[in-house]
Parts: C-alpha cells; structure tokens; sequence
C-alpha cells in the first residue's frame, strides 16, 4: 500500500484501498490468533512489560529512521550528484566502519552503561549528522559527507547494544528469545515502514518545490528571460543553431528546476530522518532500568 499508493494517486485507486484494508485485517487477525494459540510464534503476551513494550517502539523508529536515511543516501549521490556506484560505496564505508567499531567498544562494556543516557547521546549524535546532511547542495562532493556519516555510525554505536540490552532487561530467562524477536521484529518493520514511507514522501516533495519554483520561473519574468538569454547565447556561440539554441536553453533550466527541487525534497527527508528518532526519546521515561539484566551484579564483582 504505502509503495504503490502515491503512484496509483491512493484511495482513488481500488487497488490500493483493497491493500490497506487486507493490512488492517491480517494484522487483526495475527495478532488475534497469537493471543489464543498455547506456543505463539510471535509473543504478544510480553508486551504486558512497559520496558518491552517502550523498547521495541524505540526500536520501531530506529528502523524506520536508519533503513529510511540508508536508502535515500545512495539514491541522492548517483542520482542528483551524479556519483558512480564505486563512489557512493566510498562514501558510505567509513559511517559503517565507525558504526561497526562504537558497537563493539559499547559492547564490551554494556554492564556499565545506562541506555537512558547513551541512546539520547547516540539520538542527539544521528541528528546533528542528518541535520548536516540536509544541508546538502549540488557541489556536495565525497569529503562532504565523511564527517556527517562518522557522526551517525558512532551515534548508532551508542544506541543498538545498549537499548536491545534495557529493552529485554525486565524479562525472565524463559521469555528473552522472544524479547529479542520482537525487539528485530520492530526493528525490521520500521525499516520496511521508513523505506516505503520516505520513497512516497520524497516523490511528494519533489512534486511541491517543483511546483513551487515553476511559479518563479516564467517566460515574462526578466530573471528567467535574462538567464535563458545567456544560456542561448552561449550555445550559439558553440555553433548551435539559434532556433535549436533556444529550445536546449529551455531545457537546460527545466533541469535546473529538476534538480534544485530534488535537493529540497532530500534536505527534508534527511530532516525527518533526524526528527523520527528523536520524536522517541520521550519512550525513555517508561523504562525501569536503563540497564542490561544483572549488571549491578556485574558492577559489585
């Protein structure tokens, strides 16, 4: 529903209507039939636990927010920057290698850490990181996004371990395996959510800033007729045929509109990206603990 419903224009379209309302049923109907069977495959019942139940939702929007930012990056660097796949790579490497380095220094030392304190310090690291981002422009090479994708790798560093260890904190022995499917089951669909949602959203907004500009650019406007002047004169000064000229100016700056509307449609969405994580920190309040089970254990030896 949510990847097909602003190409077929959503409940205009029986297609999609029929989606949303398949959606709303089977997800009844699941969690109905895990409430009443004796060996659910997905525990409802631990959901009981307010830590859980908190953790997860962060968990939620932490796929919504990181699965979301990983599939529009690459998708902003070939298509408006013009980057090659080998580049884009290049780029995203040293956030995954900063994000794969914090975890395990985190790791090694989660008995000590309260995730009340490093998820708020790992959130307010992802912010700034999409806030820099999103103030991305169209000579935005490599190096500018080195430090930015360094600030959000750590910054999830400081979130993963330390919230999957608090949020399964309050659970028995016999409960955690499903604490922790649940916990990647969230994680998971907010992904998924994050990725169908911001692939719409940014359509949605490239389609607004472009209509936005349009309005700017017109034919009777002398800034548009001063830039189409100089770019057909160029042309022409290259050998080019006035009257053909003329069109390939009108081209050239419906280009322009292009990729200026798609530069502010990626700055939101890295905006969003930020402001989803951070619209959960709130959920923090609800734990009891902010750290793993047994750690005052691990602390006193």
């Amino acid at each position: 529903m949510l990847e097909r419903g602003e190409r077929y224009d959503w409940w205009e379209s029986r297609f999609v209507t029929a989606l949303a309302v398949t959606a709303v049923l089977t997800g009844i109907g699941l969690i109905w039939r895990e409430l009443t069977v004796d060996e659910p495959v997905i525990n409802f019942r631990i959901l009981k636990s307010r830590q859980v139940t908190a953790g997860v939702s962060i968990g939620l929007m932490l796929g919504f927010a990181l699965y979301g930012s990983v599939f529009i990056l690459p998708v902003f660097l070939q298509q408006v920057l013009g980057m090659t796949a080998w580049q884009t790579g290049r780029v995203m490497l040293p956030g995954a290698i900063a994000a794969a380095f914090t975890m395990a220094i985190v790791g090694r030392n989660a008995g000590r850490l309260d995730a009340r304190y490093t998820v708020v310090f790992g959130t307010l690291l992802y912010f700034s990181a999409m806030w820099i981002m999103s103030k991305s422009t169209v000579l935005s090479g490599i190096n500018s996004f080195f430090w930015p994708l360094i600030l959000r790798g750590v910054g999830l560093g400081f979130i993963f371990v330390p919230l999957t260890n608090a949020t399964l904190a309050d659970l028995q022995q016999k409960d955690l395996a499903q604490g922790t499917g649940m916990f990647n089951l969230a994680r998971q669909l907010g992904g998924s959510l994050g990725i169908a949602i911001m692939a719409t959203l940014l359509v949605r907004f490239r389609s607004i800033e472009r209509s936005s500009m349009v309005q700017h650019v017109a034919l009777g406007d002398p800034l548009t007729m001063g830039r189409l002047t100089t770019i057909t004169k160029g042309l022409i000064a290259k050998g080019m045929n006035p009257s053909v000229a003329s069109n390939a100016a009108m081209a050239i700056v419906d280009r322009q509109v292009d990729l200026q509307s798609s530069i502010l449609a990626f700055s939101k969405i890295y905006l969003y990206s930020g402001l989803a994580l951070v619209a959960a920190l709130p959920l923090l309040f609800l734990f009891r603990t902010g750290k793993a089970a047994g750690s005052g254990s691990l602390d006193a030896h």
